[in-house]
This record gives C-alpha cells, sequence and structure tokens, in this order.
C-alpha cells in the first residue's frame, strides 16, 4: 500500500522502455541525494542548490557504468515535494537496468505505477484532479484533449469545484449562525437568498455535467461504423480519407470480409472510422454472411453510422426506407452518396430535400472537406476549444451526480422551510462529494486503484 511505504526512496524509469539516444531515470525520498551522491564522485551533491545540473560519471565499485547528467531537485522545490534526482543516461537498455539495479542495491525501491505523481498529491503539490490530469496528459492523442489536461493541472478543474465549495461554505456559515441564535430568532440571511444561491449552484454543477459527453469525445473518439451494400466504395472512402491504401479495393461485391478499423484526426477530434463487409441480403458465401453480421453489430453499437450508397443508381424511395429503419432503431445517421461525379446536376438536386445527407466521390476526391465538416457536426456537442472546464474522468461525473442529487435536497429543504440542523446536514453531503473529487476525503484503497492506471514513471 502506498500510504505506509511514503517515507522511503523510490526509482523507476521515466522515459519510454527501449532503446534510445537518451533515457531518464527518476529518484524520489528523502534519502535521494545522499544516495546518488555516493555513486556520482564528480560533485558533492548535498552542498548543491536545487535545479543544477551536473555532469559526471556514474560509478559503483571501482566500475564506471556511464556517463550521465545528474539534475538536481530539493524538497519542497520539486514534482513531488520531496528531495529529487534525475539521471540522463545514454539509452542502451542495459545501461538503464544496469543503474536501476545498482540504485536499488544501494537503497532505492523500484517505484510503483504512478507512485512519482501519487506522492505529490500526498506531499500537497497537487489536488486529485491535477493529478490525474497528468495521466491525461500523458495519454492524450490529439491537441484538443491535450489542452483540456493542461487546464486541469493548472488547475481550471480545481478552481470550479474551490468555487462551489466556498459557495457551500458559505450558506452552510449562515445556517449555523442562525442555530447559534436560535433563541433569539435572528435570520442572517432570508430563504429567497438561499434559494438563489443553491440554484446557482445547480446550474454551475449542470455545466460540468453537460460538458462530461463532450469529454468522452476528446479521450475516447467517437466511433463510425462506414455501412452500405457490396462494391458502394466503402473501401475507397476509408482509403481517400487516411491517404493511404489500407483496405483492398476491387471492383468484386463482397471483397471485404472482416472490419477494418482506422483512426482519422478532424479538427482535433479522433473518429474511429469502421470500414465494414457490404450487406446484402442473399449470399451463399459462409465467411461473407459473417462479415454481414459483424457490420450489423458494429452499426448498433457505433456513435455514428455513415451510410454509403451509389447515387447513380439508387432509388430515392430505397433511401427514404433506410432512413424510417435508422430512425425506428435511434440511430444516429449520415447518408452519403457517393458518385457524384457520375450523376447530373438535375440528379443531384433530386437529393436536397433529404435530411443528412451529402453527395460526394470516394475516388475523386470532391466534397470530402464538407463529408469531415458534417462528421464533426453531428457528433461533437460543445466547443472543444473552450476555456471552460470539460469533464473527462467518469469517476469525477460520478461524483458531479451524486451532488447534483444533493444540492436539489438542499433546494427543496429550503423551499419547505426545512430546519437548519437538518439543511446543515444535506449541505455537509453535497461538501462530501466535491472532498471525493479533489482528494479531500479519500482512502488508500483509491488512491492505489487511481494511481495503479500510471505508468511507473509517472
Amino acid at each position: 500500500m502506498f500510504f505506509s511505504q511514503n517515507t522511503d526512496t523510490i526509482v523507476a524509469l521515466s522515459s519510454p522502455k527501449g532503446i534510445g539516444a537518451i533515457s531518464l531515470i527518476r529518484i524520489s525520498g528523502t534519502n535521494s541525494i545522499a544516495l546518488v551522491d555516493r555513486l556520482f564522485p564528480s560533485k558533492k551533491l548535498l552542498n548543491k542548490d536545487s535545479h543544477t545540473l551536473y555532469v559526471g560519471s556514474f560509478i559503483f565499485e571501482g566500475e564506471i557504468i556511464d556517463e550521465v547528467v545528474v539534475s538536481l531537485y530539493k524538497t519542497p522545490k520539486s514534482f513531488t515535494g520531496e528531495n529529487t534526482v534525475e539521471i540522463s543516461c545514454h539509452g542502451s537498455t542495459y545501461i538503464q537496468s544496469r543503474i536501476i539495479d545498482v540504485l536499488i542495491e544501494s537503497g532505492c525501491r523500484l517505484a510503483k505505477p504512478g507512485e512519482f505523481t501519487m506522492r505529490a498529491f500526498l506531499n500537497g503539490k497537487l489536488d486529485l484532479t491535477q493529478a490525474e490530469a497528468v495521466a491525461d496528459l500523458i495519454e492524450s492523442n490529439t491537441l484538443a484533449s491535450k489542452n483540456n489536461a493542461i487546464r486541469n493541472i493548472r488547475g481550471g478543474f480545481k478552481s470550479d469545484l474551490s468555487s462551489l465549495r466556498q459557495r457551500l461554505v458559505h450558506i452552510s456559515a449562515m445556517i449555523e449562525l442562525e442555530l447559534d441564535f436560535a433563541t433569539e430568532d435572528v435570520e442572517f440571511i432570508d430563504r429567497t437568498t438561499f434559494i438563489h444561491l443553491v440554484d446557482e449552484l445547480i446550474l454551475a454543477n449542470n455545466a460540468l455535467l453537460n460538458s462530461f459527453k463532450l469529454g468522452n469525445v476528446l479521450k475516447n473518439g467517437i466511433q463510425v461504423a462506414i455501412i452500405g451494400k457490396p462494391n458502394t466504395g466503402k473501401s475507397t472512402l476509408l482509403n481517400t480519407l487516411l491517404n493511404e491504401n489500407r483496405a483492398i479495393v476491387s471492383d468484386i461485391a463482397g471483397t471485404t470480409r472482416d472490419t477494418i478499423e482506422e483512426v482519422l484526426n478532424i479538427n482535433g477530434v479522433l473518429f474511429r472510422l469502421i470500414d465494414t463487409a457490404g450487406i446484402r441480403d442473399h449470399s451463399i458465401d459462409l465467411i461473407e454472411n459473417l462479415g454481414i453480421e459483424k457490420s450489423l453489430e458494429k452499426m448498433k453499437n457505433s456513435d455514428l453510422v455513415l451510410y454509403l450508397f451509389d447515387s447513380s443508381n439508387t432509388p430515392i424511395d430505397d433511401l427514404l426506407l433506410i432512413i424510417d429503419d435508422f430512425n425506428q432503431q435511434a440511430i444516429k445517421f449520415l447518408l452519403v452518396g457517393n458518385k457524384v461525379d457520375c450523376i447530373s446536376i438535375s440528379d443531384q438536386n433530386l437529393y436536397n430535400e433529404i435530411p443528412n445527407l451529402i453527395l460526394i466521390s470516394a475516388k475523386s476526391k470532391i466534397n470530402l472537406d464538407n463529408l469531415k465538416d458534417r462528421l464533426v457536426e453531428l457528433t461533437v456537442e460543445g466547443d472543444i476549444d473552450s476555456e471552460s472546464t470539460i469533464i473527462t474522468n467518469s469517476r469525477h461525473y460520478e461524483a458531479l451526480k451524486n451532488l447534483s442529487v444533493s444540492l436539489t435536497d438542499v433546494q427543496m429543504g429550503i423551499k419547505n422551510n426545512l430546519p437548519g440542523d437538518l439543511l446543515s446536514l444535506d449541505i455537509r453531503q453535497c461538501l462530501y462529494y466535491l472532498g471525493l473529487i479533489t482528494g479531500e476525503i479519500t482512502n488508500e484503497e483509491q488512491l492505489d486503484l487511481i494511481f495503479s492506471k500510471f505508468c511507473i514513471g509517472k
């Protein structure tokens, strides 16, 4: 468990495993500087200032293991809040392992996943939302997800929660004062003002809750199933969007037998495109039929279905039946008419009255930018470039949902003239859920669960 081990010195490789030009080994703990000092005779590290770098030999029992750069960070001016040393060595896997083995033999312990960040939290350098944002930053794969993680590391979400907490504490203080002077019939704040304050809290909390849908998009991307009859150009479309020949293309119906999944970054959002087997009613090919079953399964589980059809030979009535079927199944869809370069302007105009439809040519790359814009328009609700807080963590979302219930209890209690002592209990419950998010209220088991998802060197 983390709490019981927070006083010893830990070490881990903080750069990716494998061969590279440079590797970074991190050591943190009370004795970290003294421990490295014995292995780095080039300089007397104990006498050096924090935030300084030194070049020299890393030596153990007369063996020069490597020429390294040592970075020194003294408590409390370090990421963890403890004495911290970072060793930049050459990226040989042997050298990495040898230095870490020597440090362990000299008194270090191998760090657990996320233990450096956990120590930063326990030492008051970060609250729990900022600590979790560190993991989000490491896992970010788009500009939008990176920006959101940095906002939270800098305290964006922490600031929102602090504002909620301060207003709750203010309401609680007023109620407590009234309780202290209950025999004198003193009212420090009228109930109407209380209601307005709670209403504002509910609105602020709802804004955070509503951002989770966008946050989930930033973190996990959007799954789009490309569905349609055989030979309509699904694989050609996938290849064109990716600018590479990812899927096999031929004039033979049923060429795609299994699903092919690829990722496309559109305006900072990851779209997970799934090229599926062409759907047709009758096929004697067992493998093709299995592919069709998988296509239908992917369609039902996707965030959006991109239904591709051949605009040169698909009757309007067929499209209307497809629309009805999607609506009955509550499936979000976009109809995409391929091969627009093969039909006349007058035929193109026939599609103008059909909702959620766009005409393209996958082969000739006609109207593909508009297609990308429509994908974003149909799936991304909210401004990904907004400076406001966007919730991406399901743990935070669950706590905010519980907070919403407790705030409603407070609201109803005020409207029903509930006694102050009972209102105070409901407000304390609100503060409890906020504390769960920030880490003011936590336990060792919860910390183990949260930080076990981090990489070992962070």
